[in-house]
């Protein structure tokens, strides 16, 4: 992404690399290790395979993940965050944290 391209906010720079729901599941299951495709569309319930497609390959061109194919006959593709992409680890734990804290307050 082009630095220039940034907005001014950090808040804002966050939002636009986890943009929406299936970023941040994507993030979530690859925070346990590298995955195959099918793995992930497993993990990540109702999600087809074209948002699928597209939001890896739009993570990809963030630095958010790598992938890697195996010149295989069919041709194998992994899956694995970056060192930015772990780094959101912590505001995936906080998302976590707030989630459950609501769900209690709603239950009461």
């Amino acid at each position: 992404m082009d630095k220039k391209a940034f907005p001014l906010c950090p808040v804002e720079i966050t939002l636009m690399m986890i943009s929406n729901k299936w970023k941040a599941l994507i993030i979530r299951e690859l925070l346990g290790g590298t995955k195959r495709f099918n793995e992930l569309k497993k993990n990540i319930n109702n999600i087809s395979q074209k948002v699928l497609t597209s939001n890896l390959r739009e993570m990809e061109k963030s630095g958010l993940l790598t992938r890697k194919v195996y010149p295989e006959v069919p041709p194998k593709v992994e899956y694995t965050l970056t060192e930015i992409g772990k780094s959101l680890n912590s505001v995936l734990g906080e998302m976590y944290k707030w989630g459950e804290n609501y769900k209690s307050d709603q239950s009461q």
